[in-house]
């Protein structure tokens, strides 16, 4: 294989295309910087671009993040690299530092593509669609989800059978099974690390039940069924496809819980399974929804109002820990749980389960620094080396961490980390500059 390696130059490189990513990119941007900014998957925007509202406000989150992905992917200093990967990054001794960045091939040419999806119509191959979690089928030949950005078509080359077919109905011919993977050598001034955070996979807690008995979904899964740009037209329980009548939300499910790893709260747990009550409530206006929790952590601005809220909807609240869950033969779900209050043990039965999965570090940022000189805490997450004095700051200079790769965090703080991270990397930036 050819591994030929174009050199490019940028003044910062940035990791990660989330929220927090695309805020840092836009704000070096803004102060006239070449940016580069690299994301592992098809399209910009991260986990925030697939949410239904956000709390405690229910604003609308593609109404928020879609203008600002559109305004970072137009913005003339930005420069974007989907399905892309930093392989490893050194510094030298003139402060600067060099990267390795893989590029896959999307066997697309985005700038030729339409997005009229006559590829996915004709595409013979269904597989499991990983953007609405798995909730709906989607093709080999598809566009990731209604508001990616790019909009643009790519093929899913290990599941591609190579018939042809979308090649022929594509009127632009911007399909090319030709396309290799391409190989980078960046050379930045600064590095920022937007790596974000992975969901935690209840694979690990057997107990509940999960890809076990169809009816137990995750918090990620419920976010989808009740976004604007759903699988379903309505809520449905995935088993059989009726609509629940009684839901049941777990909390805490891989957070503060020392057995799988991650005794840390994640933050967002209880709002955002607050929230998506609120919601259902509304979608569903005669449906039962129980939330079982160990502690109720509203500490925000707005976020007491929001939890009491809830209550006056009707939403019940149990102070309970699950202990585990089973199926009947009709696909409802029968919950074992201590009543914390009253110190006995119960069971409920509910038509569907949502586990509120918790926040873990993203493992990949361990691998990207050279000899591992980048350091983390004791739960993976990237070392602040000093939290309350320039919270954005790591061990090396010149690079700054940003969201949700330091420390759980909401999207308003993942924000406000954006904007530290990207103060100190413009301070940096010039200090260099007038040295």
């Amino acid at each position: 294989m050819n591994k030929d390696k174009r050199i490019i130059d940028y003044d910062a490189l940035v990791i990660g295309a989330g929220i927090a990513g695309g805020e840092t990119a836009l704000n070096l941007a803004n102060n006239g910087y070449k940016v580069l900014l690299v994301e592992k998957d098809r399209s910009i925007g991260g986990k925030m671009i697939l949410l239904s509202k956000v709390f405690p406000t229910l604003d609308c989150a593609a109404c928020i993040t879609t203008p600002k992905v559109s305004e970072i992917a137009r913005h003339k200093n930005i420069t974007i690299f989907t399905e892309s990967e930093v392989t490893n990054i050194t510094k030298n001794v003139e402060n600067k530092f060099t990267a390795q960045i893989t590029k896959k091939p999307r066997y697309v040419h985005v700038e030729d593509c339409t997005a009229c999806q006559l590829c996915e119509k004709v595409c013979p191959v269904n597989v499991r669609d990983q953007y609405q979690f798995g909730l709906i089928g989607r093709k080999a030949a598809f566009i990731p989800f209604s508001i990616a950005n790019p909009k643009a078509a790519a093929i899913d080359i290990e599941n591609c059978t190579l018939c042809g077919a979308c090649e022929k109905v594509c009127p632009t011919h911007c399909i090319d099974f030709t396309m290799e993977t391409e190989y980078y050598e960046l050379h930045a001034k600064t590095v920022i690390m937007a790596t974000g955070f992975n969901l935690f996979d209840p694979l690990e807690m057997p107990r509940y039940g999960y890809n076990q008995y169809k009816n137990v979904i995750t918090s990620m899964q419920m976010e989808r069924e009740i976004a604007p740009t759903r699988p379903y037209n309505t809520i449905l329980r995935p088993g059989d496809g009726k609509v629940p009548d009684k839901i049941a939300y777990v909390l805490c499910v891989g957070s503060r819980d020392k057995t799988v790893g991650n005794p840390i709260c994640s933050q967002v747990c209880c709002m955002y399974s607050i929230k998506q009550a609120q919601l259902l409530m509304g979608a569903l206006p005669m449906a039962d929804v129980t939330i079982y929790y160990i502690n109720i952590r509203s500490f925000g601005k707005g976020f007491e109002e929001f939890y009491q809220q809830a209550k006056g909807m009707g939403v019940n609240f149990i102070k309970g820990k699950i202990a585990k869950i089973t199926e009947k033969e009709n696909g409802n779900l029968i919950l074992r749980y201590e009543d914390i209050n009253e110190g006995v043990l119960k069971e409920a039965e509910h038509d569907m389960v949502v586990l509120s999965v918790g926040a873990k570090s993203n493992p990949t940022a361990k691998t990207i620094f050279d000899n591992g000189t980048l350091k983390f805490d004791q739960l993976n997450f990237i070392a602040q080396s000093d939290l309350m004095e320039s919270p954005s700051k790591t061990n090396i200079d010149g690079v700054f961490v940003a969201g949700t790769a330091s420390g759980p965090m909401d999207i308003p703080d993942s924000i406000l980390s954006a904007g530290s991270a990207s103060s100190e990397a413009i301070s940096y930036l010039i200090q260099n500059e007038l040295a």
